[in-house]
């Protein structure tokens, strides 16, 4: 349920990252997206700017749009800045008119790959969502955070990040059946607090839905909070990064694995265009071991000595990726999101999956092709993970 004060609030960020009626606001996203309706035109509606609504986005057109339109300004979600950073590099990369971008979802590797191509382009990263009334805005330019819990925010939005079992995906309860509140540096599950000033409306027609987004007696009896079902993490200094999604992040021997960090290691090597990280079930395993899916760069091909020579460098054993799955096309949704629930349903069967799959295997220090043979001695404990 989207109320006129929610509309109203989301309305005002276009003028929080400093807009003015003059600018010329570039919207590519699906008007169903909060993102694209509330922030791009309404937002343009309470500022009297311009907007140039594209049908849909496009990564060869982006630039070009710009350029005719004199944009000043645009909005992203997901992978968009990485689907442009993507594209061929062109001698007039620079020369547009854009200062500013809105957006949330850019990963810190290709923020700074967008600066160093495209110029110093203003990024504001958000954190929020459709159903909470909570929100975080980077205006800082602190790349990779989404925002900074300083005193005002927490005057304005009573929020906690709380201890979380990802495994058992429960939260974590002292002996009187209180939650725990997560130590700086560590992930915790993000809530805020249900209150006049910052009610929670619910879904549609679905009761049963809206209830079990509630969290009750968090800290004492009575209160109420909600739950985002995000991992954030907060910093010494205050800076709120995102983590994962709950249902995203998985454990391995006995540790927390969040897919978006062993992404952005992977996403560093120079032949690997896209990547999606999952869990995959082993049999005879407690919990979930990394996969990842894989589009390589035009032109290139996957080399199993340095991908393991990297990922030994840069990732602890337990987040190194046991399996690899080479794509031709990542599956996204229609706001630019990986999807990853199939591709972990299908987990790594070569008799199922007919990608070329790969297996990491410690005493080649390599990741070698994953035959039939390989996969049994897996299965059946022969080769030990």
């Amino acid at each position: 349920i989207i109320t006129h004060r929610r509309t109203l609030a989301a309305s005002l960020a276009l003028t929080q990252c400093g807009a003015v009626s003059q600018d010329i606001i570039y919207v590519t996203l699906p008007l169903y997206h909060i993102s694209a309706s509330l922030l791009g035109i309404s937002g343009c509606i309470q500022l009297g700017a311009t907007c140039v609504l594209k049908k849909k986005f496009s990564a060869r057109q982006f630039w070009n749009d710009c350029r005719k339109y004199n944009v000043t300004m645009f909005l992203y979600i997901g992978e968009l800045c990485r689907y442009l950073c993507n594209q061929p590099c062109k001698e007039e990369d620079r020369v547009h008119e854009v200062r500013n971008a809105l957006g949330n979802g850019i990963r810190p590797s290709v923020w700074k790959e967008f600066l160093m191509r495209f110029g110093p382009v203003k990024i504001f990263e958000f954190y929020g969502s459709t159903e909470g009334s909570l929100a975080f805005l980077n205006y800082t330019n602190k790349i990779g955070a989404v925002g900074r819990a300083g005193i005002f925010s927490k005057f304005l939005h009573s929020f906690e990040l709380l201890k979380y079992d990802v495994w058992k995906q429960e939260l974590i309860k002292d002996e009187n059946g209180r939650c725990k509140k997560a130590p700086i540096g560590k992930p915790g599950l993000l809530v805020f607090q249900v209150t006049e000033d910052g009610p929670f409306y619910g879904y549609v027609g679905n009761k049963e839905a809206s209830e079990k987004k509630f969290l009750r007696n968090v800290f004492v009896e009575g209160d109420v909070y909600l739950d985002t079902g995000d991992l954030l993490v907060m910093h010494e200094d205050g800076f709120l990064y995102f983590v994962d999604r709950v249902g995203d992040t998985f454990r391995w021997k006995g540790e927390n694995v969040a897919t978006s960090e062993v992404a952005e290691i992977i996403g560093m090597m120079d032949f690997v265009q896209e990547v999606n990280v999952y869990g995959v079930s082993v049999k005879n395993y407690e919990g979930r071991t990394g996969m990842a899916a894989i589009v390589l760069k035009r032109y290139h091909n996957f080399n199993g000595e340095r991908f393991y020579k990297h990922i030994e460098n840069f990732l602890p054993s337990y987040a190194q990726p046991r399996f690899v799955r080479i794509m031709d096309v990542m599956q996204i949704t229609a706001t630019f999101k990986h999807q990853k629930m199939h591709l972990a349903n299908e987990g790594f069967n070569p008799e199922i999956i007919s990608e070329p799959l790969y297996f990491m295997y410690e005493p080649a220090r390599s990741y070698i092709p994953l035959t039939r043979e390989i996969y049994q001695k897996v299965v059946s404990g022969e080769i030990r993970l």
